[in-house]
């Protein structure tokens, strides 16, 4: 164990060993929320944190935190009955004083450490039982079904646990429905990580970019029909993985898929760098349950980065886009709509300069991670407390 110093808002300061171990069976080793925001920060305030995955690169050290690899599943049901027995075993073998889980599949071994007597918390980082009924693995007759059984799972599990984390006010709702109290953690970007403006954006291409997952739901063919459509010829650059696999092919047969560029996988340097060199940031998330009270952290990255919205006009969304002035809303059905929106920020290059500008305040003042920050460390403040009494 290591000594730590915590300094708490209360301005009090307390001296205790403490470790930490977050544990994923779905994340990579670098995911922005997990490593880089929530791990580091804990790091950074003196906790010793290991992290736990399944990604099959093996062990490693990063910088103060520790990574151990249990080997990464071929498939998803290996990954839900071998994958979560491993991380289970891995986290028995750690002097750790919490358990921090990160996935809904993971619920089973955050009960079984808790009846060890250990602190654990769940972090979820979604509403699952409204994303299952958008599950495209799941067959449309089962959604309802096995939505209402993992809610009801959810709900039992959720009050033996020591706290929840939540990425969203909506999901946190939830939870209290349940009768957890939980603490809203956004994902908010990380201050200064994205902003490189090196290009002014007259100088710049009809450059339109979107980063994260790339699925069906997410209204990956509905922006790629509508740069077709656009006036301004548009360039897209697309930065993430497809899934399923078979979705993938689907588009990138598309004929107008010809205006896209499939990047892959970037690392943060490489995300700042596209979105400097992008005229807008493209989020048109079509209207499934689980999107409508989200919160999505390219929607506050792109405007970290300083780049206009182009999103969906869903009402939480619409609100803060409206309130910061820092993009336009559309139908992310309305492929013409989407069009003319990128027309708009393309041909408009000063009111799309303000218009990211004006997003960027908004982070600075409101939707940035130091501000999640002071809320995961409150909290693990109480642990600590908790442990001394």
């Amino acid at each position: 164990m290591v000594v730590l110093s915590i300094q708490p808002h209360t301005g009090n300061c307390m001296r205790r060993s403490f470790a930490i171990a977050h544990l994923t069976s779905v994340h990579r080793r670098d995911d922005t929320r997990i490593f880089h925001k929530e791990c580091r920060s804990l790091a950074s305030a003196g906790y010793r944190v290991t992290l736990i995955v399944a990604d099959g690169n093996g062990d490693a050290n990063v910088g103060d935190i520790s990574i151990r690899d249990v080997d990464k599943s071929a498939t998803r049901l290996g990954r839900m009955a071998n994958t979560t027995r491993r991380i289970y075993e891995a986290a028995q073998q750690l002097d750790a004083d919490v358990f921090h889980f990160h996935d809904p599949e993971l619920l089973p071994v955050g009960l079984s450490l808790k009846r060890l007597g250990q602190k654990v918390i769940f972090d979820a980082h979604e509403d699952v039982a409204k994303q299952i009924m958008s599950k495209p693995y799941i067959p449309q007759y089962l959604r309802t079904a096995t939505s209402v059984l993992y809610g009801a799972f959810e709900a039992r599990a959720s009050t033996h646990l020591d706290a929840i984390i939540c990425a969203t006010p909506s999901i946190a709702e939830t939870f209290a429905k349940y009768g957890a109290e939980p603490t809203v953690v956004a994902n908010y970007p990380i201050l200064g990580e994205l902003a490189v403006r090196d290009t002014q954006s007259s100088e710049k291409k009809n450059t339109i970019c979107y980063v994260g997952g790339m699925t069906a739901i997410r209204g990956v063919q509905e922006i790629i029909k509508a740069a077709r459509r656009t006036k301004n010829e548009i360039r897209l650059e697309f930065a993430g993985f497809f899934s399923p696999a078979k979705f993938e092919a689907q588009i990138r047969a598309l004929p107008e898929a010809k205006s896209a560029d499939f990047l892959g996988w970037l690392d943060r340097k490489q995300v700042a760098s596209l979105m400097a060199g992008s005229v807008a940031g493209v989020v048109t998330f079509l209207p499934v349950p689980n999107h409508v009270d989200a919160q999505p952290n390219k929607m506050f990255e792109y405007m970290s980065a300083g780049l206009p919205l182009i999103a969906s006009d869903f009402p939480l969304w619409r609100e803060i886009i409206s309130e910061a002035d820092c993009g336009i809303c559309v139908d992310p059905t309305d492929v013409q709509a989407i069009a003319d929106a990128m027309d708009e920020l393309a041909s408009n290059r000063e009111r799309a300069v303000d218009m990211g500008l004006n997003g960027q305040v908004a982070v600075k003042q409101k939707y940035n991670w130091a501000t999640q920050a002071e809320k995961l460390l409150a909290l693990y403040e109480r642990l600590v407390r908790s442990n001394l009494s």
